[in-house]
């Protein structure tokens, strides 16, 4: 069985969401927004489930707008938020933040450091030059696991009048993160990186932020989002919400996080011409992903001899089936861009795992320069 460390892309389903699954799927099929007995079984599951990702997250259900992906939670955000304004976002930012800011309007991009932080001084700069409608940033960055301090971010931009979009699909059930405090006027989460089924996330927005919705042509969720429910995915995704916010369960799965990532770090640092990517000091990083730049092989060849070796990891290149092209996050940080691998852990990462990639790192690296990869 394949030794999966690339959660940082999705997890694999909880047990408790297996579970279920199973059972929503005995019920009579139903649209929620119908007035009859089946419908309004449905409806409760739904709003169930609203209110366990609003209790992750600390706020109230009606912040919450369920969506069927990532991007179109982001492309929710910045059409709802900049309504037509200028956008301002980081360099490091995922596809979905800066291809959907590039098609709304004028996009203003900032830099980072080394460690792929935001600038505060550069932010505040940014903001008090010209008249920018919304901000965007990470709450950790999706190839380094850098964090940014949101809070201070957020104060600036208010300050200045300008809302604020949080891209916490990384963090959220990774970190504890208040974003009942937050202020962030949106903030996108994914339910597939929590354990949930995939094509599953949630928009949640600040409390009296006026918002146009994106997808039209229906009164779902509360006339937020136009579409029939993904009836499956939502009470996936609140199941696995609902476990997170169980007392010492996401402190717990941090702490081991860190554990496994610390040994994969020694590890990977053990073989030379390997470094670490991002910012050095654990607490400024997710607990549960490490970026690694390997010298002398490219990381299409490396991908693939761990995949051979019983291990799934994945590059810090922008991939497809088909193609491997170099990082632009890591290009943004000043960095090779196109000799990089992102390790990431979960709550189904086992020491067997662990102790496979340990084994197996070293000599298919070795192996490869030997063969001139």
């Amino acid at each position: 069985m394949t030794s999966y460390l690339d959660h940082a892309t999705l997890s694999p389903l909880r047990p408790e969401v297996l579970a279920t699954l199973h059972e929503v799927l005995e019920l009579p099929q139903a649209d929620p927004g119908r007035p009859y007995d089946d419908a309004m079984v449905v409806r409760r599951l739904i709003e169930d489930s609203r209110q366990a990702v609003a209790d992750l997250a600390h706020i109230t259900a009606r912040q919450v707008i369920f969506t069927a992906s990532i991007a179109e939670s982001v492309a929710t955000a910045l059409h709802g938020l900049a309504q037509g304004g200028t956008i301002a976002s980081s360099n490091t930012e995922r596809s979905s933040v800066l291809e959907s800011a590039a098609a709304f309007g004028a996009h203003f991009v900032l830099g980072v450091d080394g460690a792929g932080h935001l600038d505060l001084e550069e932010v505040e700069n940014c903001l008090k030059g010209q008249a920018v409608a919304l901000l965007c940033c990470q709450l950790a960055n999706h190839e380094t696991g850098t964090l940014d301090d949101v809070f201070a971010i957020t104060e600036i931009a208010h300050r200045y009048g300008t809302r604020v979009h949080v891209d916490a699909s990384v963090g959220f059930g990774k970190v504890p993160c208040d974003f009942g405090i937050l202020d962030a006027d949106a903030v996108s989460v994914a339910g597939e990186l929590l354990g949930g089924p995939t094509g599953t996330a949630a928009l949640l927005v600040r409390k009296g932020v006026p918002f146009e919705s994106f997808l039209l042509g229906g009164a779902q969720e509360r006339g937020r989002r136009a579409g029939l429910e993904n009836i499956l995915g939502i009470v996936g995704m609140g199941v696995a919400a609902s476990v997170l916010s169980e007392p010492g369960v996401l402190e717990r799965e941090a702490s081991q996080a860190a554990q496994q990532i610390a040994a994969i770090e020694s590890a990977a640092l053990r073989v030379e011409g390997v470094t670490a990517i991002g910012d050095p000091a654990a607490h400024r990083r997710a607990p549960h992903l490490r970026c690694f730049s390997v010298a002398g092989v490219e990381a299409e060849p490396v991908l693939m001899g761990l995949n051979r070796a019983g291990v799934a990891v994945h590059s810090g290149s922008a991939c497809s089936s088909e193609t491997f092209e170099p990082s632009p996050v890591l290009a943004a940080m000043g960095l090779e861009a196109d000799r990089s691998m992102r390790v990431s852990v979960g709550w189904s990462t086992t020491e067997h795992d662990i102790d496979r990639f340990a084994s197996q790192f070293g000599p298919v690296v070795t192996q490869l320069r030997e063969l001139g990869h």
